[in-house]
């Protein structure tokens, strides 16, 4: 073990928890200061008048990620929160209502491809042997730091063997011709706040990341996971102030030593964690007469995810009879146009996409007897795009809840107990994002590996950023990884976790 430091870590995402709960492990003493009034950063939970609601990410995979994390203090997971696996993974509809199981084992999705076009079986189970190609050859790099130019160069020549340069969709399409199938098949990217229509194919590998370790539900909500993870590090010894906002990241003889709150105190430390948003740290955090690489120029000329509306609502009464699932997608016919105004941050469109999360489908006791929770998401631009959302907010909102009660909720609006909604400002104002970007960096090829944000500063000694912006991206899976590349810069000494090998593939 090294010997202990001091180390203090900005925001309380998964990527922060994750990377606070490692160090706390090896000995060291860690304080978390949250801007918030509770932990859990994008995966904050509302509570209101006994209706639960994530406020952020919902689809949880990979659970031996969380297992590691238990694993390295001698403790199991399941004794904190339990994980539900859910299948269908998602329901998609088109505007037609026609339906897609998305589902986790081979034969139920070869069934469900050869009910809506026969003849795309066979280009099916060569797009499965890709994706499958992709997972196995770059899986193992996933929770690696990129720190030099060759750790990425090591990896091109299987991009280039699978294919993995090629957007998203056209991939896709090389393998399934029906219209439909193709959107179910690349939706995807918009999962890590990437486009279809450009994010590399090579991000497939999150598809099988839920095939091999299926999708699952937190009872109780992602929150659920949140708790869990906040009683660990507790538990480990950590620290956590609350409604602690750090308005500066201390720089002295060019390396990190502490942070000043907003409220002008000042707290040191042998080393700072950034778990906030990289560009807005940068930018804002850190003094740009001393940065070189990352200059107030070079941030505004990065390439940023969309952003997000999100309207959590509660029922008062259930839908026992709708055609909805657990999480379910309903794509747009004008699925290339749609995406090419939201991120090409054009003014916002008349038309949409929607996610619809549906939990009491599976977990009823987040809501009241008799009653459903849900949260609509539609992608949007982000604020580059320069909407007013002061006027947009409330018809964009009245427009999706009656496509809502036209099309899957009867009578919804007369229905509605509770109500909450989140737009662009919410992500800038609230999350410190970057344009109000939901997921921080847009997934790119000039915007992967060591050509992303580095976990280690590039700029400052003892500064090491964790979450959506840097490597490995945004998801929950990739987050954890951020945490444990960061950890591990800071303290490599290996902790009592079972060795884990990639999964075998079988190819169809």
């Amino acid at each position: 073990m090294q010997p202990s430091k001091e180390i203090i870590i900005i925001g309380s995402g998964f990527g922060g928890l994750g990377a606070a709960i490692r160090l706390a492990s090896k000995g060291h003493r860690v304080t978390i200061y949250e801007k918030r009034d509770k932990i859990g950063g994008r995966a904050y939970q509302y509570k209101l008048d006994g209706f639960t609601f994530d406020g952020g990410p919902t689809v949880i995979t990979a659970p031996y990620m969380f297992d590691e994390l238990f694993q390295a203090s001698g403790r199991v997971r399941s004794d904190y929160f339990k994980l539900q696996p859910l299948d269908p993974f998602y329901r998609l509809f088109d505007t037609a209502g026609r339906q897609f199981n998305y589902q986790h084992h081979h034969p139920d999705m070869l069934a469900e491809i050869r009910r809506h076009n026969p003849a795309d079986v066979a280009g099916y189970e060569r797009f499965v042997r890709q994706t499958k190609g992709i997972f196995q050859s770059l899986h193992p790099y996933t929770d690696q730091p990129f720190l030099r130019l060759r750790d990425m160069l090591k990896i091109m020549p299987d991009v280039l063997r699978w294919q993995g340069f090629l957007p998203t969709y056209l991939f896709v399409s090389r393998y399934i011709k029906d219209p439909f199938l193709r959107q179910a098949l690349s939706f995807h990217p918009l999962l890590i706040g990437g486009s279809p229509f450009d994010t590399p194919a090579l991000f497939t590998l999150i598809v099988q990341f839920e095939k091999e370790y299926g999708v699952h539900y937190a009872i109780g909500g992602t929150g659920a996971i949140v708790d869990g993870l906040g009683r660990l590090f507790a538990e480990l010894g950590g620290q956590v102030e609350l409604n602690c906002e750090v308005s500066e990241i201390l720089i002295e003889n060019g390396r990190a030593a502490g942070v000043r709150l907003a409220d002008g105190r000042i707290h040191r430390a042998d080393v700072v964690v950034c778990n906030g948003d990289v560009a807005f740290a940068y930018r804002h955090l850190l003094p740009a007469g001393q940065r070189r690489k990352y200059t107030n120029r070079k941030i505004d000329r990065l390439r940023y995810s969309m952003s997000l509306v999100v309207i959590y609502f509660g029922t008062r009464r259930r839908y026992p009879d709708s055609p909805l699932a657990h999480h379910n997608i309903i794509v747009n016919q004008r699925y290339r146009g749609l995406m090419r105004d939201i991120f090409g941050s054009k003014p916002l469109a008349d038309d949409f996409a929607l996610y619809l999360h549906m939990p009491t489908r599976t977990d009823p006791t987040i809501a009241p007897a008799g009653c459903e929770s849900f949260y609509v998401l539609a992608p949007v631009p982000h604020l580059g795009s320069g909407t007013n959302w002061q006027q947009a907010a409330r018809p964009y909102r009245n427009k999706i809840m009656q496509f809502l009660e036209d099309n899957y909720l009867p009578n919804l609006q007369a229905n509605i107990a509770v109500e909450h909604m989140i737009d662009p400002r919410h992500f800038q104002n609230t999350l410190n994002s970057y344009n109000g970007a939901a997921f921080s960096l847009k997934p790119s090829l000039l915007q992967s590996g060591y050509l992303r944000p580095h976990p280690q500063s590039e700029e400052f000694a003892d500064l090491y950023f964790v979450g959506a912006g840097t490597h490995p991206g945004a998801g929950i899976p990739a987050v954890l990884s951020s945490g444990k590349i960061a950890a591990e810069l800071i303290d490599p000494t290996p902790l009592p976790i079972a060795k884990r090998s990639v999964p075998h593939v079988q190819y169809a």
